[in-house]
């Protein structure tokens, strides 16, 4: 049997973090023996609020196919490839853009969440390429004939817009693609130290997968722990304590029992608590550093698989390109 598309990506604008790691990459690990899966860089995303910064996104692609190296990600399994570098994906946005209204896109509740979340990149003027962003994101997945896409609760209308394109477009010029199904994460949105609900680049609250075991040790001796216990015999909350949330992450199943009683009785300070987290996140995350570290100092060995990956996801697009168009009855000249 023929297995299943998934086409999915991340915009290359920093290192990624454990929320990351246990959010999407840890799924695409396991789905790789599964699914035909591609994993696009999204550059020309990542332009739509660093347009001003593009040598702050080049840097990063590497960075970013480093950090899936490093997670697990097989480039024998998986493509790997560079979104600005397949053309089809801009002129399917085109065709695209006649069948989404703008009202429709203003609708759409993940861009009005990062609007208002950018409010200081663009003030009241938003930019086209924003706005339509949800538009070219359904023709990166439709380019390569996508029919899966993981991904989070917060990502659902995305998904949704890409099948209300799809619908549209095969009712005016017949079918030619699929609808893609989501995929949706069973683990939910990786908190940050600070407590907020959200782990981010920006926020300044995040575990990296490339720290090393000086940063990690650093970041998590300022996690936020239960506010009302002062003394160390104090009884604790382990509920509202980042630190015990992260060891459900990084800790065995008999280490957080221990933990979590020891803390409501009482009988363990949140010193020793952050530091067996600091020793059992560093050995979680060593093998991953590890190969990073190895990957750094032989960036060829990163070239060659983007270089390869984005070949490959060309020919698809290609093959994807002559058939819209056949559809579209734009194939001039084709015969001649």
């Amino acid at each position: 049997m023929e297995k299943k598309r998934i086409v999915t990506g991340d915009r290359p604008t920093g290192k990624l973090h454990i929320g990351h790691y246990f959010g999407s990459l840890i799924n695409r690990v396991k789905m790789q023996d599964e699914y035909d899966q591609y994993i696009l860089i999204a550059d020309v995303q990542a332009l739509t609020d660093n347009f001003d910064n593009p040598e702050k996104v080049r840097k990063n692609v590497r960075e970013l196919a480093i950090d899936y190296l490093s997670c697990g990600i097989d480039p024998e399994k998986t493509c790997i490839y560079i979104q600005s570098m397949i053309p089809q994906t801009a002129e399917l946005t085109v065709f695209y853009s006649n069948l989404v209204t703008i009202a429709r896109l203003e609708r759409n509740p993940t861009v009005k969440t990062e609007l208002a979340q950018k409010k200081n990149i663009f003030g009241e003027s938003v930019t086209y390429g924003f706005l339509g962003y949800p538009v070219s994101q359904a023709a990166d997945i439709t380019i390569l004939d996508g029919e899966v896409v993981p991904a989070g609760e917060d990502q659902e209308p995305l998904i949704e817009q890409c099948r209300e394109i799809v619908r549209k477009f095969n009712s005016i010029y017949g079918d030619v693609f699929k609808e893609p199904e989501i995929f949706l994460s069973k683990n939910k949105r990786i908190k940050g130290l600070d407590g907020n609900e959200k782990m981010g680049k920006s926020l300044g609250n995040a575990i990296y997968i490339s720290d090393s075991p000086e940063e990690i040790t650093k970041k998590i001796m300022g996690a936020v722990t239960d506010p009302n216990r002062i003394k160390k015999d104090d009884l604790g909350n382990p509920d509202i304590c980042m630190v015990s949330y992260y060891h459900k992450l990084f800790s065995s199943e008999e280490e957080c029992k221990t933990i979590c009683e020891e803390c409501k009785a009482g009988k363990r300070g949140c010193v020793a608590c952050k530091k067996q987290l600091a020793n059992n996140t560093i050995e979680f995350l060593k093998p991953m550093r590890e190969k990073r570290e190895y990957l750094e100092q032989h960036p060829e060995i990163v070239d060659k698989v983007l270089k390869e990956g984005t070949k490959k996801a060309q020919k698809e697009a290609e093959i994807m390109m002559k058939k819209i168009k056949q559809a579209m009855k734009l194939d001039y000249f084709i015969n001649e």
